[in-house]
């Protein structure tokens, strides 16, 4: 069982996760706005928004450990059986204010869908339920070994994609494309996790990707998605899509720590997903700074 604090509401929220919600939604949004779409105060809407989306993500995910803390409490002496339920009480309590913010977050979507147009509502139904899903039953699909790719697609390319069209701008292939190295970054996070709880998720028979394919390959897979963000963020660039592409490469320097660590087949694992969402979070603002100083250098902003 995780340490009872890990389960109280602010620290299950899992707020260093959230700047993939803001780097997303802004991404998106900052699109728009370089295209003459939406307005500053939208933007920050439909980013609070994705952060309301992420937390909900985060606290219906706890929830998949009920089965296991089941079984715990069914073998437990009476004093830590108490510590147990508290534990299982805390998780409940968590899933519901989790589908209360998805409530608000979809009440804020339709609100969105009357403004730009019916196409936002197939964004907005997916996400929602990608969200949901994402741990719950029947679906559960991370414990699919679903969840490294699905993340790619519901947190990165339509997170994105939505967000612009969410701003009024219409749904193009060249925002589907830009959106292709945060889509990585995404399911390079959710992987490093994977990777961390290997150990604890084939123990508690969660078939998660990493549990799948195997430690050694999930580390390859890591790699191979690592080089593929900076290749594809390169091409970019070079396709004229990207204003600048020398920021990202000062993002290196973070993603020497989480290579380390995963590279060593002893290497320390336990930060693994700290390191990967701090080299996220630098990675995507070095990469809108971009977008807005060729704005403002442009006149776009």
């Amino acid at each position: 069982m995780k340490p009872r604090s890990a389960y109280r509401f602010i620290r299950a929220t899992r707020p260093f996760t959230f700047s993939v919600a803001i780097a997303a939604c802004g991404l998106g949004t900052i699109l728009a706005l370089r295209d003459g779409y939406g307005s500053p105060w939208l933007a920050l809407l439909i980013v609070a928004t994705g952060i309301l989306l992420q937390a909900a993500v985060n606290l219906i995910n706890d929830h998949a450990d009920l089965p296991m803390l089941e079984q715990e409490r069914a073998a437990a002496d009476p004093g830590h059986r108490v510590q147990v339920e508290a534990v299982m009480g805390a998780i409940r309590r968590n899933f519901r204010i989790g589908v209360l913010f998805l409530a608000i977050a979809f009440l804020i979507g339709l609100g969105l869908v009357w403004v730009q147009g019916w196409l936002l509502l197939f964004f907005v139904v997916v996400g929602l339920l990608g969200a949901y899903y994402y741990s719950a039953e029947p679906i559960h699909y991370k414990r699919r070994g679903l969840g490294v790719v699905l993340v790619f697609w519901l947190m990165g390319v339509l997170l994105v994609g939505g967000s612009a069209l969410a701003m009024g701008a219409p749904l193009t292939l060249e925002i589907l494309l830009i959106s292709v190295p945060f889509s990585l970054l995404t399911s390079l996070v959710l992987l490093g996790n994977e990777i961390r709880d290997q150990e604890a998720d084939r123990r508690n028979g969660l078939r998660t990707l990493t549990v799948r394919i195997g430690p050694r390959r999930a580390r390859q897979l890591f790699f191979m998605m690592l080089l593929a963000i900076y290749l594809s963020s390169l091409l970019l660039w070079w396709g004229g899509l990207v204003p600048y592409f020398w920021p990202q490469l000062l993002s290196l320097f973070l993603a020497w720590p989480a290579a380390r660590a995963v590279w060593r087949e002893d290497g320390d694992r336990r930060w693994l997903p700290q390191q990967t969402g701090r080299l996220f979070a630098v990675f995507a603002l070095l990469f809108m700074l971009e977008y807005l100083v060729d704005g403002w250098l442009g006149g776009y902003f």
